[in-house]
C-alpha cells in the first residue's frame, strides 16, 4: 500500500497494455494489471473501468471483504482531487 497521490487525468491515462489498468474505488487508486487474469468476471470488466471511478460498480458486484482481501495488495495510492461518481 502506498500513500502516493495520483490525479483522476493520471488515473485515466492508464487503460492500456502499455500503461496498465489502474480505476478508482472510494477515491483509492488500485492497479489491477496484476490481477486481469484472477478477476472473477473477467479481465474485460476491469480493462472497461480502467482509467476511471469503479465505485458504484463494485459495491454493485462486491462487499467489504473484497477490499480487504485484495485491496492491501493492489492499492498504489488515493486521488488527489475528489473523484466523480
Amino acid at each position: 500500500m502506498s500513500d502516493k497521490s495520483f490525479t483522476t487525468a493520471e488515473v485515466g491515462s492508464h487503460n492500456n497494455d502499455e500503461k496498465g489498468y489502474w480505476l478508482i474505488v472510494e477515491n483509492n487508486v488500485y492497479d489491477v494489471s496484476k490481477f486481469l487474469d484472477e478477476h472473477p468476471g473477467g479481465a474485460k470488466i476491469l480493462k472497461r473501468f480502467a482509467g476511471k471511478n469503479a465505485t458504484k460498480a463494485f459495491w454493485k458486484y462486491h462487499n467489504e471483504s473484497v477490499l480487504e482481501k485484495y485491496g492491501g495488495k493492489y492499492k498504489i495510492g488515493t486521488v488527489q482531487e475528489a473523484a466523480k461518481l
